[in-house]
Formats: structure tokens, sequence, C-alpha cells
């Protein structure tokens, strides 16, 4: 009996995965390029763009990103006078997107909304609803998957 194996053309951690990193990492060249700024950049602008403000943590948490990065990339985007810092007094600061930074956000928008028909184009209208009703119902099964521990040995296997 053999053992098995990661089939990586049919498995889906995997293949959203790769979408992900090549989607990711062709956004941070081309805004990179075109804006100077890169896609952690201009996820807590878009983030802002919604919100009006929000903590750094709750960037953390939205986005599910490195303290230490969310930081870096903030204090990137302040001294670019994109957004302020405010400190509201108790302790508590929170990030505002400056004028510039609308600006800036508002430019890289038409590429982000092109790059994404681009990405679309291959689907029927009909196709992206289901597409993006699986995405969601995926995301909120993460944290059932994430929970997912080794099996003890003589477990019964898990359904597939």
């Amino acid at each position: 009996m053999t053992k098995p194996v990661i089939n990586h053309t049919r498995y889906v951690p995997a293949l959203i995965n790769f979408l992900a990193n090549k989607l990711a990492g062709g956004a941070s060249g081309a805004y990179r390029r075109e804006f100077g700024v890169g896609v952690t950049e201009w996820r807590i602008l878009s983030k802002l763009a919604s919100e009006d403000a929000c903590t750094a943590q709750q960037i953390c948490q939205y986005f599910d990103l490195d303290k230490g990065l969310v930081s870096r990339t903030l204090k990137s985007l302040a001294d670019g006078g994109n957004v302020t810092v405010v400190d509201q007094g108790d302790g508590k600061r929170i990030i505002v997107m400056t004028k510039a930074g609308r600006a800036l956000h508002d430019r890289i928008i038409e590429l982000a909304l092109d790059r994404e028909s681009v990405l679309l184009d291959c689907l029927k209208p009909d196709e992206v609803e289901v597409l993006i009703d699986l995405l969601r119902r995926l995301l909120a099964q993460t944290p059932a998957v994430n929970a997912v521990q080794v099996r003890k040995a003589g477990a019964p296997k898990r359904k597939t």
C-alpha cells in the first residue's frame, strides 16, 4: 500500500494559497511600480476608506496580519503623509486616512478593480456570484479547519 501524497492540482488549500500568492505578488509589484506602495499599504488604505478610522489591532485582526508588519506599514504610510495616528487620550490610538491617503487610495482602486475584472473575465456573471458565496463559506469554515489536530493512532478516519 502506498502512502498518501498531496495532489497539488486538486488540493484546495494549495490552490487557494497559490492563487493568493500570485495575486498578492502581482498586486504588490504593480502598486509599487505605479504608486510607490505595496499590497499591505493598499490593504490598509482600502480598510480605512471603508471604515474612516480604526486601530492597528483591528487592522491586524481583519487581515490576519502580523502586528510588526502592520506597525511598520503604518509608519511608512504616516511618513508618506497618507495616514495619521490620533491619540484618543485613553491610551487608544486610531488610524485615520489623510487627504493625501484618500487621493492615493482613489488612484490605486482603479487598478485594483481592473485587476479583479481581468481575473474574473473567465467566469460568467452567475459563476462570479457562486464563487463569492463559496469563498465566504470557506472563510467561515477556517476556525473549524484550524482546530483540526493530529489524529491519535487507531482513531477513525475523518470523513472526506
